[in-house]
């Protein structure tokens, strides 16, 4: 049989660190072991019952038997445009300031390619969300990183990037609340953003995949709600956290209609939209009682709470995340973050995700995810004190 050879551009995408960590866990699971899996980032919960009987009760009408217009059911759109004014109050044009996504992923993707010839800039976060590098990849532009420090409350220094790069910068990622150090941003950040945004030429895409989860009190805020926000970008929401319906792949991007009408663009080239099915849930959890959400943000705390405290009591000195599903949490003097990674895998048989393979800043930590029942965090806690590596 021929071996065909890949094209460079598929060579050229990052490798996949996470890969390896999936290897290494099914091998301690298939050695026998009781891994508590605290690296992932798949949501644990069910999707609420009243969405899956209306996909149940869509996927019987022949109407979505057909191809889906191709962007989109204007129903969909408008429950985004709802979901917006009474969450955020955020007022959106369902036909020209929304587009249908195959979840926020694809979306984060797609974008360097709609507005990024080969050799622009694109500024993204470090440590982030990788994907992001892969839409860096495919679209041949040249990434530039902008550090999150703790002393900074992981938030950008806008100040300390060259000059000659925000000239050149024709796109940012942002992601609030974020994965993975569990930070927040505040309104004033988000308006030095816009107005960075207005006194240059980058388009600023906010990826709000954690938007539902704040914890303490403290809903976050939409990047939208920023004056003169959607002048200047977009904001990409998925429903695969706010909702549990990860596996549904549906989401939505919403803003600066130039780059909605690019995405759609593009999108027209790859896709005839989302099955009408899943576009009909979809707009009932938007719509519907928002009950659901309420009790997973409940959830979320309470699991924080206990790890956190329970790391706390055994001596790990770690901080609260404000919002997402993730701890980001310091390794011990001695360690990578790899290493650590790796020795709590073999020695406690718990699995965590080595802070660099989100970044050179990532470098230091690890992030556990909130994903797992508290009674297995608890047991977590204890297989870590049992390490004595914390006095």
């Amino acid at each position: 049989m021929k071996t065909f050879q890949q094209s460079n551009l598929l060579n050229s995408l990052p490798k996949q660190f996470f890969a390896s960590l999936v290897k290494k866990v099914s091998l301690s699971v298939a050695n026998g072991h009781d891994v508590i899996n605290l690296g992932q980032g798949n949501p644990d919960q069910p999707t609420p019952e009243h969405i899956v009987k209306k996909l149940q009760e869509a996927a019987a009408n022949p109407i979505n038997h057909k191809y889906s217009p191709f962007q989109g059911y204007k129903y969909f759109k408008q429950a985004a445009v709802d979901f917006y004014e009474r969450e955020y109050g955020v007022s959106l044009d369902p036909d020209t300031e929304v587009a249908v996504l195959f979840g926020g992923k694809a979306g984060l993707v797609e974008i360097p390619q709609c507005l990024l010839n080969p050799g622009d800039t694109i500024l993204v976060p470090d440590p982030g969300y990788p994907d992001y590098w892969s839409g860096v990849s495919l679209a041949q532009a040249n990434m530039v990183t902008m550090p999150l420090l703790e002393e900074n409350g992981f938030l950008p220094v806008y100040e300390t990037i060259e000059p000659e790069i925000l000239e050149k910068a024709k796109l940012m990622f942002l992601n609030y609340p974020n994965n993975p150090t569990g930070a927040t941003a505040s309104l004033e950040f988000f308006e030095k953003t816009v107005e960075l945004a207005k006194n240059t030429n980058i388009c600023v895409v906010h990826d709000f995949a954690y938007g539902a989860i704040g914890f303490d009190g403290q809903k976050p805020i939409s990047f939208l709600q920023t004056e003169g926000a959607k002048d200047i970008g977009i904001e990409i929401y998925t429903l695969s956290k706010t909702y549990n319906m990860a596996g549904w792949r549906v989401g939505f991007a919403v803003g600066n209609r130039s780059v909605i009408s690019a995405i759609e663009l593009l999108q027209d080239h790859l896709y005839v939209s989302i099955f009408g099915g899943i576009q009909e849930a979809a707009a009932v959890a938007l719509n519907a009682s928002q009950q659901c959400v309420e009790e997973l943000n409940a959830l979320y705390e309470s699991r924080r709470n206990v790890l956190i405290e329970g790391l706390k009591s055994i001596g790990w000195d770690v901080r609260a995340p404000k919002g997402s599903f993730f701890a980001w949490l310091k390794v011990p003097e001695g360690y990578t973050s790899e290493e650590f990674a790796d020795f709590l895998l073999e020695k406690a048989h718990i699995a965590v995700a080595p802070g660099v393979g989100f970044g050179h800043y990532g470098e230091g930590y690890v992030r556990v995810g909130l994903l797992t029942s508290e009674g297995r965090m608890q047991e977590a806690v204890e297989r870590i004190k049992s390490l004595e590596i914390f006095k």
